[in-house]
């Protein structure tokens, strides 16, 4: 037997910058991502997409393909394994037909996967797919969003698709300034650096998969629930993602991969190529928004109005929550929000990084930029006026709300006081310089998860959770957590993670990981300082504690729990171009315990780049006479590179303490890209004088509106 050694007292080490974990294996190739993790016998899956947008499989011509070298079978709705589709989800939704892959002739967008062909390269596959001849009986199709469809319906999605109070007409018309402005956003997609990609192989009737996801007990669950399993007949690992911002959840090659694998009788892996990912994999909806706004004399909100209109596909339906953010942000005498949908022939869209608060701040931190100049009134003094009491639409205490420091932080150091409010007056050469505001939230929510940590005889401590790192730093924040935990050196910690074996556990989404997967490791590992006291003996197999934080989450009062942030943007615009340059860019954020400054920063930085690409780049384009995207690919979507990033862009946080938050984490994965469109483009309208209400905001955009020297 080992004796538990002694623990010298070891400064808190959360709160303190350290390097990733993973870092060195990350830069030497070490680390394993989902289509890197060797199989013998891999066969490899291409899916095949239709090319109408609407209407009937006639017929899979597949003779000529099997004929072709490596060429195992082709899936597709004739031949495919019929899934129950009939469940709810451990999200509380329908799963998204989108991934219920082959099931039916049926074709409701284009890019529907209608087949799969299975060779033994990629390449024999992505070959045989290309040579595929599917026939269609195509049917016309509709894919054009506007604010005045009459087919539009109110919808709840995650959220009551409408709340209101108040007589809205009665106190617009009572208003001494109104604003009344419609606001529109594009077509978004994630294009994160890893495309999504799964293998899967039976062992007994066994499912097991490798893929790259962003909730592992998710996949595992909705698996199990598609093929009629038992939840402990399916495993599911992803060691390492590449990224996935709301994406990756259950998709078309899990399911494909697992079908295949099935017939096939080896392991099977299916790729996305980039262009795959435009129409397979979700994408953030466009949306057109409605906001009217009503203040006395002092500014101070008398109504307030949001709306929202976001397309969905005709066999799944899906909300971009875009007036939920005036939910939380401010209120009024008479306060009315809907989010409402249109079923268009078009793919099903999913969560998107802030999916609501990004397209929702934009519309309505702007239209708050438009009352402060109807109101004389500088941007920041009419949003500190209408800080609430309490939710605007709950009536629930705030469990903290720092909106005002992140907004006195963010004046001082972005230098405020000396900003000019007359727009078009300050220049330099060709370009016309602004500055912009606007506010940030996003929801501090927590899931239940389960975590395991093993004292080890070696003097080592073990933690296992299925939690998923999709590149956020998670593997470094537990570490360090759990290290805190046990009051010891955090080398003598090793983290484990991404196996649905070890136990449910929350996803890497709505900012909940970090602040989820935390409290369990925590709980687990404080119950295990509490038996290793000095002189107990350890077995060879060690000491395991393991937790489970549902009931303590359910025990939390009911409060509105949120990170907050102000955003700074100052812009150049060219006169003679209508070129748009972020010059620099301070975010001021009230996160709550922040576990890891470094890569805390990085996420912030990389939300707040995104909200530049955001304001001035990302639009993916539908053809009308085809139903799909003009050059779906990165080509043809443009996102930010470093070229249009300023090295100055810079994320700071306030202190957030909630005496009665156990855990004191908040999410910062999503709040950073909340209010940056907004705060770029109110700079832009300080800039020239001249207000854009859709984005992107593109050079010939802003030289047709006249912000610039034509």
């Amino acid at each position: 037997m080992t004796v538990a050694p002694q623990r010298p007292a070891v400064p808190g080490l959360v709160g303190t910058a350290h390097t990733r974990v993973e870092g060195r294996d990350k830069v030497t190739g070490a680390a394993r991502y989902g289509g890197d993790v060797p199989f013998a016998g891999l066969a490899h899956g291409m899916l095949v997409l239709s090319t109408v947008a609407r209407g009937r499989i006639r017929s899979v011509d597949t003779g000529p393909v099997l004929a072709m070298p490596g060429v195992l079978t082709v899936l597709h709705h004739g031949n495919a394994t019929r899934l129950n589709i009939d469940y709810i989800g451990m999200l509380g939704i329908p799963p998204d037909p989108t991934a219920v892959v082959f099931q039916h002739d049926r074709v409701p967008h284009a890019g529907w996967p209608v087949a799969l062909v299975v060779a033994e390269t990629p390449e024999q596959a992505r070959a045989a797919a290309d040579a595929l001849t599917v026939t269609y009986e195509a049917e016309p199709h509709d894919v054009a969003l506007s604010a005045d469809r009459p087919d539009a319906y109110p919808a709840d999605g995650h959220m009551p698709g409408t709340t209101e109070k108040g007589d809205l007409e009665a106190e617009l018309a009572a208003s001494a300034h109104v604003v009344d402005a419609e606001y529109t956003t594009p077509e978004e997609h994630h294009a994160m650096m890893e495309p999504h990609v799964a293998t899967a192989w039976w062992d007994g009737g066994r499912l097991d998969m490798v893929d790259s996801d962003q909730g592992i007990t998710w996949v595992a669950d909705e698996l199990a629930r598609m093929f009629s399993l038992e939840p402990s007949a399916v495993r599911v690992r992803s060691e390492h993602v590449g990224g996935g911002f709301g994406s990756k959840g259950v998709r078309a090659p899990q399911v494909a991969a697992a079908m295949a694998a099935a017939e096939l009788g080896r392991p099977v892996r299916v790729s996305l190529t980039r262009r795959q990912m435009f129409s397979v994999t979700g994408y953030r909806s466009p949306t057109v928004q409605r906001v009217r706004l009503g203040a006395g004399p002092d500014g101070r909100l008398r109504a307030l109005e949001h709306t929202s209109l976001n397309q969905t596909s005709t066999v799944h339906e899906f909300v971009e929550p875009g007036a939920g953010v005036a939910r939380t942000m401010y209120d009024a005498t008479a306060h009315r929000t809907e989010n409402r949908v249109v079923r268009l022939d078009v793919p099903s869209p999913t969560w998107m990084r802030a999916p609501g608060e990004a397209p929702g701040s934009f519309a309505l931190e702007c239209a708050l930029d438009e009352l402060a100049e109807k109101c004389g009134l500088d941007p920041i003094e009419l949003r500190l006026r209408n800080e609430p009491e309490t939710g605007p639409v709950s009536g629930l205490p705030f469990a903290g709300r720092n909106v005002a420091a992140c907004f006195r932080e963010g004046a001082r150091r972005f230098g405020w006081d000396a900003r000019d409010a007359r727009p078009g007056v300050r220049r330099d050469g060709r370009w016309l310089i602004g500055t912009g505001t606007a506010a940030a939230s996003f929801p501090a929510g927590t899931l239940p998860s389960t975590a395991a940590v093993t004292a080890e005889a070696d003097g080592t401590f073990t933690v296992r959770i299925s939690a998923s790192d999709i590149g956020t730093g998670a593997r470094t924040a537990l570490t360090l957590i759990a290290a805190d935990a046990l009051a010891v050196p955090s080398e003598r910690v090793r983290v484990h993670l991404g196996d649905s074996d070890f136990g449910p556990s929350g996803i890497a989404a709505g900012s909940m990981g970090t602040r989820s997967w935390g409290w369990a490791v925590a709980a687990a590992a404080e119950e295990l300082r509490e038996r290793l006291l000095p002189g107990v003996e350890l077995p060879p197999e060690g000491i395991t504690v393991r937790s489970d934080t549902t009931q303590a989450i359910a025990a939390l009062a009911a409060k509105e729990r949120h990170t907050w942030g102000a955003q700074f943007a100052e812009v150049a615009v060219d006169v003679t171009t209508g070129e748009v340059r972020v010059r620099r860019m301070l975010g001021v954020f009230a996160a709550g315990r922040i576990v890891n400054p470094l890569t805390a920063r990085n996420q912030l930085v990389g939300g707040m780049t995104w909200g530049i690409s955001m304001a001035l780049h990302e639009e993916a384009v539908r053809d009308p006479a085809s139903g799909a995207l003009y050059g779906a690919d990165l080509a043809g979507y443009h996102v930010a590179t470093h070229a249009d990033v300023p090295p100055d862009v810079e994320a700071v946080w306030v202190d957030d303490h909630d005496p009665d938050d156990p855990v004191g984490i908040k999410g910062i994965g999503e709040v950073g890209i909340v209010g940056a469109a907004a705060a770029v483009a109110n700079a832009v309208w300080h800039a020239t004088g001249v207000r854009h209400r859709g984005l992107p905001i593109r050079p010939d955009r802003v030289l047709r509106a006249g912000g610039a020297d034509a």
